[in-house]
This record gives structure tokens, sequence and C-alpha cells, in this order.
């Protein structure tokens, strides 16, 4: 099987290339990526938990699901792909910002990443991919925020810099009570 590449970008978000996932990540190399947010009309957010096979991050917990784009494929289109992949179902999605960071882990791999952020609704359960996803839950954003103060070792880097971002656009869309 060919390993997956990822679409080097400038920070432009223009095309530059593309480059074996891993490589881009051993080198840093700035890619295209996005994190998919959804949630349900409680104004709850779903996590998942990555799962203990992933090569970073894993048992770490994050939004919903993220990846890279592929050639050709728009961000909505990609982050529809992945929550299908990865979570086992499908919701229409909205990108709302994009953000460069960088990332590094303990294994010597360094995430350099160019990434959009989207949201979507969904009120049912995931069919979650064991070989992705080794939990899920429903969050609502201040619990979230308080256990991320409380276990920052919990979250993976790209959440925590999204959320701060994000928060504000997550308690927007959470219902009134």
């Amino acid at each position: 099987m060919e390993e997956e590449r990822v679409i080097l970008v400038n920070h432009k978000d223009e095309e530059i290339g593309t480059m074996p996932k891993m490589e881009a990540h051993e080198k840093a190399v700035l890619h295209r990526a996005f994190s998919v947010f959804v949630m349900n009309s409680k104004g709850e957010t779903m996590l998942q938990q990555r799962a203990a096979k992933k090569y970073h991050s894993p048992l770490l917990w994050t939004n919903t699901c993220c990846s890279h784009q592929r050639l050709g494929e728009n961000n909505p289109g990609a982050g529809k792909r992945r929550l299908q992949e990865e979570m086992g179902f499908q919701t229409e999605l909205k990108e709302l910002f994009s953000f460069i960071y960088k990332a590094p882990f303990d294994n010597g791999l360094t995430e350099h990443e160019l990434d959009h952020v989207m949201i979507g609704f969904y009120e049912g359960e995931p069919r979650i991919n064991p070989e992705e996803v080794e939990a899920w839950k429903w969050m609502k954003p201040d619990d979230i925020r308080l256990d991320i103060q409380k276990s920052p070792e919990s979250y993976t880097a790209w959440f925590k810099i999204i959320f701060e971002k994000f928060y504000d656009h997550l308690i927007k869309n959470t219902p009134k009570e």
C-alpha cells in the first residue's frame, strides 16, 4: 500500500508540492490539515480519544476528527470523508478559520500544519473505528476548558491551541437554557 501523502503549502495556503506524511512530520515541513468539531443541540462537543496504536499522541483527547486533505479534495469534503472513516457518520461541515501551528512530539516527529477548522452538527452516536479511536464523549465547552486547565497532558497539542481560538464560537453555538 502506498504511503499517504500530504499537501505542502506556503503561509498563504498555496500548494507547493506533496510529500509522504511521515517524511513531512520528520522534517517539520508546513502542510495542509483540517480539524472537525461536531456539536449537538445541547451545545456539547463530541471529543475522541485517539487510539493506542496512533504513531503520535496516542490515547489523548482531541476534537471530533482531524487529518490531511488529499490532492483535489476541498476542505469540507476531506472533513466529511475522515469523519466517516474515524467516527462512522457524516454531517454537513462549515469552515470557520485556519491557522498555522508547530508542535514537536517526544518521538521526534513534528506537526507543522496550516489547519482548517470546521464545525458540524449531529445528534446520534458515532460508530467508531477502533484503529483510529479508543473512545468518545460529549462535553460542554466550559467543562472542556476546565479539564484542559486541570489536565493539559490529557489533550493533543493542536486541540489545546484550537480550543482557545474556537472557544468563543463554541459558546455562541451553545443553546441557551
